[in-house]
């Protein structure tokens, strides 16, 4: 057993080595600072996850897409029948995949960007094929086109075999001759943006969707964005309440089964814009 003296000793040694332990650590500390990097900013150059590589159905990044509910509404109206011919003013790439799997049906996309049309692989879809057109009138007109629409003649349901070269201000008359002559089953107006009063707004495409519409025995129409004010205004003025189909979030849909009509779209009352 060993003696108190040495007990004693092993106690001082351990105590001693203690101390200088935790001398040296105060003076590292000391000596050494914390240091508070920068903040790398948020983005996808600095990022620590890996960047998603983009796919071919998420070319624009800019594009307010439509919401899983929304989708599935309008896959729902296209996937009815089989073999449908498909119209859409707006190169959404959400609508591509849609259209490409509409198996021995057609799809044309208007798109007025140059850019997204460039963007565009046409090899890469089937059946599908985007043509360029120019919107000739901003958003910021929208009421004033609305008066004239409803007073000027060559607006009126008369002038539908001659839109192609009508003098109302609401007609594309620039669209391929295809356009017109075809029989739609769906029509689609998610262009152009219109999100500005000096972009180009959708008042002739909600228009000249109203007018194919009415050529056939039975066309879809859907219209996304319904919560500004033009998309409203123009969808009752010339797709009517009545045709109202279904709607989910921000899109609405109507069934046009054609109208006998002499001049008007709507039976029912016009909306009413002060």
């Amino acid at each position: 057993m060993p003696s108190k003296k040495k007990l004693f000793f092993l106690f001082i040694l351990i105590s001693s080595t203690l101390s200088i332990y935790k001398l040296i650590k105060i003076t590292i500390t000391a000596r050494s600072p914390s240091i508070r990097l920068p903040g790398i900013p948020c983005s996808p150059k600095y990022s620590p996850f890996e960047p998603h590589k983009l796919t071919r159905h998420t070319i624009f990044q800019e594009e307010a897409p439509l919401t899983l509910k929304e989708l599935n509404l309008l896959s729902s109206i296209i996937a009815r029948n089989q073999s449908r011919n498909l119209l859409f003013f707006g190169l959404n790439p959400q609508f591509l995949s849609l259209a490409e799997a509409n198996i021995g049906g057609s799809a044309i996309f208007l798109e007025d960007d140059f850019e997204r049309i460039r963007k565009f692989h046409r090899k890469t879809y089937r059946n599908v094929a985007v043509h360029m057109v120019r919107y000739n009138e901003k958003a910021g007109k929208a009421y004033e086109l609305l008066k004239h629409g409803r007073e000027h003649k060559h607006c009126s349901r008369k002038a539908i075999k001659y839109v192609g070269g009508s003098r109302c201000r609401l007609a594309l008359s620039s669209l391929p001759q295809e356009i017109y002559e075809k029989t739609w089953d769906v029509v689609v107006v998610d262009g152009p943006r219109g999100d500005k009063p000096e972009a180009p707004g959708r008042m002739a495409a909600i228009y000249t969707a109203a007018i194919i519409a009415r050529m056939g025995s039975g066309t879809d129409v859907v219209v996304h964005d319904v919560d500004r004010m033009i998309e409203k205004w123009y969808s009752w003025e010339f797709l009517c309440q009545e045709n109202l189909f279904s709607a989910k979030g921000k899109l609405w849909h109507f069934r046009i089964e054609g109208s006998f009509l002499p001049d008007g779209f709507c039976s029912e009352k016009k909306v009413q814009v002060l």
